[in-house]
């Protein structure tokens, strides 16, 4: 019986063992697998190509409590000329997010989905939102940092002005004042024929004041000169054909 006891302790002895032998290996895989997914995102950088076929590297490191990247990128050659070269910095907290915990190269890769579709890697936003965390606050967020050289930020281009031409100073025409019109004399209505000689009547000449002779309102001679005579001209009209009547 004692014996039996033995076995069975040996056995229980020998399964306890296994056990805790499997759960250390299982750790060690669990930490060997976190070890290699810290050494992908940390040692390995990401690669990719701007729209302008600009080569770039995005490289992770730790300051701190934040985490920073690194994008660099050069240019391709265009002859002689060497392409150029930038690279920008951005820093934040994914960790905050539990996504990145479980998978942060993801993360990155995310981030670089939006930075390949640029023409310049480092004039996008200031912001980057990958979807594992969008909904998590900009604290953890990869926010712009800094970058090289200082004038990324493309500046509005002016439109080229012409050259002014020197202005051609305006020749004045002299005003010319109208002439004053001499006013001509009107001539009188001469008389109807049959009713006395006719002679010529010289016209006054303008300015000077002639008497006119005083007019007889019934008589037949001021009607005559009211139908046919201007008003300016009634006294002398008057005169006229009085005279001939006469």
């Amino acid at each position: 019986m004692r014996a039996m006891m033995r076995v069975l302790l040996l056995v229980l002895a020998a399964t306890a063992c296994v056990s805790n032998a499997q759960t250390n290996n299982s750790s060690n895989d669990n930490k060997q697998q976190q070890q290699q997914q810290q050494r992908s995102i940390w040692d390995e950088p990401i690669k990719f190509t701007t729209k302008t076929k600009d080569s770039c590297t995005m490289v992770v490191s730790g300051a701190g409590d934040y985490t920073r990247l690194r994008v660099s990128c050069k240019g391709p050659s265009q002859g002689q000329t060497p392409g150029r070269s930038y690279y920008c910095d951005f820093q934040g907290k994914p960790n905050l997010c539990r996504a990145y915990n479980l998978n942060p190269r993801h993360y990155f890769t995310q981030m670089m989905w939006e930075l390949r579709k640029l023409s310049h890697a480092c004039q996008g936003p200031k912001i980057y939102r990958p979807q594992m965390c969008k909904k998590y606050p900009d604290e953890a967020q990869m926010t712009f940092l800094a970058s090289w050289p200082k004038n990324t930020t493309p500046k509005p281009s002016k439109p080229m002005q012409e050259p002014r031409k020197p202005a051609v100073p305006t020749q004045t025409k002299p005003v010319t004042t109208p002439k004053s019109v001499k006013p001509q004399p009107q001539q009188p209505i001469k008389p109807q024929p049959g009713k006395g000689p006719q002679t010529k009547k010289t016209t006054p000449k303008p300015g000077k004041t002639t008497t006119r002779p005083t007019e007889q309102p019934d008589s037949k001679a001021s009607r005559i000169a009211s139908e046919y005579c201007w008003k300016s001209f009634h006294g002398v009209c008057t005169y006229v054909i009085s005279w001939f009547q006469n």
